[in-house]
């Protein structure tokens, strides 16, 4: 396969994912009326990113849809075997030279004049930082789902989104109370039951992000857990492979046998009448032609503003910081992992560049000692 037909199926892949992801959002939205509206504007801001980006692709270069961004490192809760506790840049208390929020809202414009049609914010937890929150609201053109833990979602900030279309919460659970609680601390279910309320009483549409183990595969893509969701005024459903940054629970990450099983379960339900989005990360990579890390597909910027691969896989060699995004997507290291093999290799854990970070670290080494 040559480069110009990896590139151009690659662009095709993700243009129709996009276009699937909006009609399924503006499909779920028409029966609230705020929500239809600002899904309607966003639908024709999101065919223009996708027009700047296939006049990137078109110039030979890349932009993807999607960028993760972290804008804190700090947080309220201490999760069984979260990551980014586990790889020590998440803590209880806000660490020091931080991105700004100015730095935030100049890096979200950006990535709306380069094409980017979404944006996802994670921490940490997100809600922390209401500053930066505040500077994705005035970029309407992008959606920003928000991933939080739910657990300071109280009145003031949920009458803020119910003005704020753009800003898409995404509450974290691991299933029902049980398992919830079990992971996230005892009462975390209740407190985002009382904001789900909240929610569908200002009729503000939400997601759901669930941690999928092979302990609660069969619970989450259940028809009950689905149904209840989707009763509470439920939206959308993300599935993020379990990743096992803990060597002790690798156990807990699905194989290849369970990525198979879910994949033909989210297809059973997206072709029946499930009603909620469905999406999985990092899902069907063999469709991608490999894992869309490094900017394939998407890309991650860290609290203190470094240009990532993905979020587990926390490594960079340029910062936005002074820089730009269009700077960030070009550089060596990510160039070097769209370049070569690694992200379309075989892997198990949920994500190929965690499984093989030594050599990662091997080539931002080496792309460190060309630099100088």
């Amino acid at each position: 396969m040559t480069a110009v037909t990896e590139r151009f199926d690659l662009e095709t892949y993700l243009a129709v994912s996009v276009e699937k992801v909006v009609k399924d959002l503006v499909k779920v939205s028409a029966f609230h009326p705020a929500e239809a509206a600002f899904m309607a504007k966003y639908a024709l801001a999101s065919r223009r990113a996708a027009r700047r980006r296939r006049q990137a692709a078109e110039a030979g270069g890349h932009v993807p849809p999607f960028l993760i961004a972290s804008i804190t490192s700090q947080c309220n809760l201490h999760c069984a075997g979260c990551y980014a506790r586990d790889l020590d840049f998440c803590g209880d208390g806000p660490a020091r030279d931080q991105m700004s929020a100015q730095e935030w809202a100049g890096l979200f414009r950006q990535a709306r004049d380069l094409g980017v049609g979404f944006i996802l914010l994670a921490g940490g937890e997100p809600l922390v930082r209401w500053d930066v929150i505040q500077a994705a609201a005035g970029v309407p053109e992008i959606l920003f789902p928000v991933f939080t833990n739910g657990t300071l979602l109280g009145t003031g900030a949920l009458d803020y989104l119910a003005g704020h279309r753009n800003l898409l919460p995404v509450l974290s659970v691991e299933g029902g109370r049980e398992a919830t609680d079990a992971r996230r601390g005892e009462g975390v279910y209740d407190r985002v039951e009382a904001a789900v309320a909240g929610m569908e009483q200002r009729r503000i549409a939400f997601a759901v992000s669930v941690t999928v183990t092979r302990d609660t595969l069969e619970e989450v893509l259940s028809d009950g857990f689905l149904a209840r969701l989707a009763d509470k005024g439920c939206k959308g459903v993300v599935y993020v492979e379990y990743v096992p940054t803990d060597p002790a629970t690798e156990a807990l990450a699905p194989d290849d046998g369970d990525r198979a099983r879910m994949a033909s379960r989210l297809d059973e339900l997206r072709a029946g009448d499930c009603p909620l989005v469905l999406i999985s990360f990092p899902g069907d990579e063999k469709s991608a032609g490999g894992c869309l890390a490094a900017g394939r597909g998407f890309f991650h910027i860290n609290s203190h503003g470094g240009a990532e691969p993905c979020p587990f896989s926390p490594y960079s060699d340029v910062s936005v910081r002074g820089g730009n995004l269009a700077d960030a997507l070009a550089s060596p290291l990510f160039r070097s992992l769209r370049a070569g093999e690694l992200l379309t290799e075989d892997h198990s854990g949920g994500c190929v560049l965690f499984k093989k970070k030594d050599q990662v670290e091997a080539l931002l080494g080496l792309r460190q000692e060309e630099a100088i």
